[in-house]
C-alpha cells in the first residue's frame, strides 16, 4: 500500500482518451486505478508501462458499467489496493448511431447505462471516500450534450444526462468534493470510421480549423483535478470553437 500518492480511478482507461488521460495524470504523480470491460491486453501493456515508470502505482479492475451490482466493487477494490481514492473520472463511454424510427429500448438502456448512470453511481458509492480527502470528479460529456448530432439522438441524451449529472453532483457534494466536466469536440473518430473527408469537414466546422487531440482532453482533466481549486460545476469545452457553429 502507498500513501504518498494521491488516487485516481480512471473508467475505460486501456484506450483511445481513456489511455491517454492514465499516462498524463501518472506522469503527474498519481497513482491509477484503471477499469476495461473488454479490452484487457491493451490494458496490460499499458498497466505494464507504467509500472516501468514507476512500481506499485496501478491496479487492474475489469468489469461491464452495465452492471449495476459491480459498481461498488470497483471502489472498494481501489481502496483495498491504495487504502485511499482522491479523484474519480467517468471516462467510459458507449456511441452508435440511433436513427429515429429504428430506436429501440436495448440501444436506449445500452446507452444510458454506460454514459449516464455508471458515472453517477460509481460517484455515488465514491462519495464518502472523496469527501475525506476532499478531492474531486471528471465526467467526460461532448459538446453533443448541448447541440445534437443527426441521427444520434439516444447518445446525446444520455450525454445530456451526465451534464446534469454533474451540476447536481457538485451540488450535492459540495463543499468537500469539486465536480466538473470536460466536454471534448473534434477529436479522434469514432472507431472503424476513417471519412478523411468528414473530418476535413469537420476541421472546417471548427473556429481553430483543425482536429484536437486525445492530450487536450487529459491537459483539461489534470487542470481540473489539480489546479482549478475554486472551480466546481462547469463543463470545460476543449472542442476549437466547434460548439460556435464555425
Amino acid at each position: 500500500m502507498n500513501e504518498s500518492h494521491p488516487v485516481v480511478l480512471v473508467t475505460g482507461a486501456a484506450r483511445r482518451v481513456g489511455a491517454v488521460i492514465a499516462r498524463v495524470l501518472h506522469g503527474a504523480g498519481y497513482d491509477l486505478a484503471l477499469h476495461c470491460r473488454h479490452s484487457r491486453a491493451e490494458l496490460d501493456a499499458l498497466i505494464g508501462e507504467l509500472e516501468a515508470r514507476r512500481a506499485n502505482s496501478t491496479l487492474v479492475l475489469q468489469a461491464d458499467l452495465a452492471d449495476i451490482e459491480r459498481l461498488p466493487g470497483l471502489i472498494d477494490a481501489a481502496l483495498a489496493r491504495f487504502g485511499r481514492l482522491d479523484v474519480l473520472v467517468n471516462n467510459a463511454s458507449t456511441f452508435h448511431p440511433t436513427p429515429l424510427g429504428s430506436i429501440t429500448v436495448q440501444q436506449w438502456e445500452e446507452l444510458f447505462a454506460a454514459n449516464a448512470r455508471a458515472p453517477l453511481l460509481l460517484a455515488q458509492a465514491a462519495a464518502p471516500h472523496l469527501k475525506n480527502a476532499r478531492g474531486s470528479i471528471v465526467n467526460i460529456t461532448d459538446i453533443y450534450a448541448e447541440r445534437p448530432l443527426r441521427d444520434h439522438a439516444v447518445y446525446c441524451m444520455s450525454k445530456a444526462a451526465l451534464r446534469m449529472a454533474t451540476l447536481a453532483l457538485a451540488q450535492a457534494l459540495g463543499p468537500e468534493v469539486r465536480v466538473n466536466a470536460v466536454a471534448p469536440g473534434n477529436m479522434l473518430p469514432p472507431e472503424g470510421n476513417a471519412d478523411a473527408a468528414r473530418q476535413l469537414a469537420l476541421n472546417e466546422q471548427t473556429a481553430l480549423r483543425r482536429q484536437g487531440t486525445p492530450e487536450d482532453i487529459a491537459g483539461a482533466v489534470l487542470w481540473l483535478i489539480r489546479d482549478a481549486a475554486y472551480v466546481t460545476g462547469q463543463t470545460i469545452r476543449v472542442d476549437g470553437g466547434r460548439i460556435l457553429g464555425a
